[in-house]
């Protein structure tokens, strides 16, 4: 089955529910399983809960089919991202274009050429969607 990964923000801003609702559509569309993940930052001190996200994912979206609520704690968000796409083989990932600015800053920091989606389908073979 194939495997779609969104990472958001919380609470959800509009940017994040934007990204979601196109995760929503093509993991219904290929009939996937979605995770939406969520990253705790160490250095902000905020803990979000798998509960948290899964209940205000739900007041906006409805009951979800297929999906599986993730929180990750981390230093990088970026990295975080990266670590679940690897634990959960993701075929799909759909970020925003706000985070993809973000990737491309911190893997410029890694290699010369800042094209992550070159750097991400060589480290992680997966598709890369952006939403605007």
């Amino acid at each position: 089955m194939t495997r779609v990964l969104v990472p958001v923000r919380y609470p959800l801003s509009e940017h994040s529910r934007r990204t979601l609702s196109e995760a929503i559509r093509i993991a219904e569309e290929r009939d996937a399983d979605l995770t939406i993940l969520h990253v705790n930052l160490y250095h902000r001190g905020s803990e979000t809960t798998r509960t948290d996200l899964k209940r205000t994912v739900e007041k906006a979206f409805g009951r979800l089919m297929n999906a599986r609520y993730v929180v990750r704690n981390g230093f990088l968000v970026e990295e975080t991202i990266l670590e679940e796409v690897a634990a959960t083989r993701a075929d799909v990932v759909v970020i925003g274009r706000k985070q993809m600015g973000r990737w491309r800053r911190a893997i410029r920091r890694l290699v010369d050429d800042p094209n992550i989606e070159t750097f991400l389908s060589e480290k992680i073979d997966c598709e890369l969607i952006t939403v605007g």
